[in-house]
């Protein structure tokens, strides 16, 4: 063949192209998400150029700033109907805005605030070398305990970076609910899963124990991303597309004009199921689930405490609202398929949560263990596949958030010379050392056991309801028992810290700066508000609980 023939084979193969459409992109509806995202590109900037005295400052004003305003457009797109009238699906079918969309963006957002305070605390461990001291190692990449390490404390210089890594974790979660079509949903799960694994590691002290943490948290995050993209390619081949529409219609048997290249595999039952339960199994893992926990105490404990207050919340927020669209929008025709599967889960998290939280001694692993409990109770709301689950999940995460958040902040108050002391034998005696913040603590203990006027009981009461209407009444009897034995170890804290001899060797009740006091006042006015009177808040997820399809 000659070269002008070639050229010509070229030619004519390039001429009837017709013009690639530019993508309509929807700035406005997507402010929320590219208000953080940009903030984080500004704070990666910020450690290149700004001086390292002012970047501590720069970075919490902006990390602040940018929070604040994604929260403020999220409260406008709500407020111009977007959760209801207007709810559609924006950026060429990749993002929803709707309803469960803004009402978990807004909760990801104030959580998201709140634990940005206690990042910035500085008040808790005494000056090292006439400079304040916050969680995070002075310089991540140096080897715990070496001379570089000294060196880096000496100078007094502070990991600054935590900042714009909880901003792409934030913009991840924001994301996540909201995906509308597979590949959407994996690229969110990286990008706020990859800032957490790195945030893990660089607690000041015990910095081995952290690195652990972040490795461990690292692999096993690993292989559920593996899983997870294992399963959107099966759902792919299923359906011969990864948009939420398209294989809900395939799974319901809608469609109307199928590609004869595809019609041999469409409607291949064992790629759908073997898929959904890869996907399905990714997200349980996110949300700590029991047979997917185990990463959940030993991350949870390692970690510097306020990413795992910040992680505690953040990371269940994200992953069940991608769960619940999941199961909603593009699943309901396989109800009869998933919803056994979910009850089993769901009591083994349950009762495994709150069981194996009764030998703990840690009390973050306690608190690790508390959060694997309450992710069955939501799972519960989820099973209840009625408009009601929808809106009581979306309540619960609220409110779980809040609390989660406040616990993990009253925790870095209690120290010793080795930084915090988190072994309940240290904690004896702590409601007469410094009554309040073991009040504090109580309250939001009370919240976790689910005891009436807290928001933990008005969350619990809603899930529970939403599932007994939902035909799920045996999945009930089983919360309660597990909820009755889980308030044993809430409790059980309570009785020691307020009846037990204080120690003389004992922890100290550090005094923090107005950001962690903040943070703390925040959790405990949502905690009871919400338990006091959450009606208006009910309604609210009511409101917010209709999916764009």
């Amino acid at each position: 063949m000659s070269a002008s023939a070639v050229h010509s084979l070229w030619t004519t193969a390039a001429d009837p192209i017709t013009k690639i459409d530019a993508p309509k992109i929807e700035y406005g509806q997507l402010s929320p998400t590219l208000i953080v995202i940009g903030a984080a590109v500004l704070g990666v900037l910020v450690e290149a150029f700004v001086p390292r005295k002012s970047r501590y400052y720069v970075q919490v004003f902006l990390s602040v700033v940018a929070l604040a305003a994604a929260f403020a457009a999220v409260v406008g797109l709500a407020a111009g109907g977007y959760g209801t009238t207007k709810a559609h699906i924006a950026a060429m079918g990749a993002i929803a805005v709707d309803g469960p969309a803004l009402f978990l963006q807004g909760t990801i957002l104030l959580a998201g605030l709140v634990a940005i305070f206690t990042f910035a605390e500085r008040r808790l461990d005494p000056e090292a070398h006439g400079n304040r001291v916050d969680s995070f190692a002075a310089q991540a990449a140096s080897v715990p305990g070496s001379d570089s390490e000294k060196a880096a404390v000496k100078a007094g210089f502070t990991t600054t970076e935590v900042f714009p890594l909880a901003l792409f974790a934030i913009s991840g979660m924001l994301v996540f609910p909201a995906a509308n079509d597979l590949l959407t949903l994996f690229v969110a799960l990286e990008v706020f899963s990859l800032p957490l694994y790195l945030l893990c590691a660089v607690a000041r002290r015990k910095r081995l124990m952290s690195q652990e943490a972040a490795v461990k948290y690292f692999l096993l995050g690993a292989f559920a991303s593996a899983f997870t993209l294992f399963g959107i390619a099966l759902l792919y081949g299923y359906a011969g597309s990864v948009s939420y529409a398209t294989i809900a219609s395939v799974v319901d048997g809608s469609i109307q004009n199928v590609d004869p290249a595809l019609a041999d595999t469409m409607g291949n039952d064992a790629l759908l199921l073997i898929g959904m339960a890869l996907v399905v199994m990714g997200l349980l893992f996110k949300v700590g689930a029991v047979p997917f926990h185990m990463w959940t105490p030993d991350v949870y404990q390692g970690a510097p405490t306020p990413v795992t207050g910040f992680m505690a919340a953040g990371t269940k927020v994200a992953a069940f609202g991608a769960l619940l669209r999941l199961l909603y929008v593009v699943l309901p025709g396989l109800r009869w398929d998933w919803r056994p599967v979910m009850w089993a889960v769901a009591i083994v998290t349950m009762l495994g949560g709150a069981i194996v939280a009764i030998t703990q001694t840690d009390i973050k692993r306690l608190l690790a263990y508390s959060s694997i409990a309450h992710a069955g109770f939501i799972l519960a709301g989820v099973i209840a596949t009625s408009p009601d689950g929808v809106s009581s999940v979306l309540f619960y995460l609220g409110a779980y958030s809040f609390v989660t958040i406040g616990a993990f902040a009253v925790v870095t108050l209690v120290r010793d010379a080795g930084g915090e002391a988190t072994h309940l034998s240290k904690w004896a005696g702590l409601g007469r050392r410094s009554p309040l913040v073991a009040a504090v603590f109580a309250v939001f203990l009370l919240a976790f056991a689910g005891i009436p006027l807290t928001s933990g009981f008005a969350g619990k009461f809603a899930v529970f309801k939403a599932a007994a209407e939902g035909g799920a009444g045996a999945l009930v009897v089983v919360g309660v028992i597990s909820s009755a034995i889980a308030a044993f170890f809430y409790i059980r804290v309570i009785v020691l810290m307020f009846f037990s001899e204080p120690k003389a060797d004992g922890p100290t009740v550090a005094v923090p700066s107005p950001l962690t006091m903040t943070t703390i006042a925040m959790g405990v006015v949502v905690t009871i508000v919400l338990g006091v009177a959450p009606q208006y808040f009910l309604d609210l997820a009511g409101q917010a609980g209709v999916f764009v399809r």
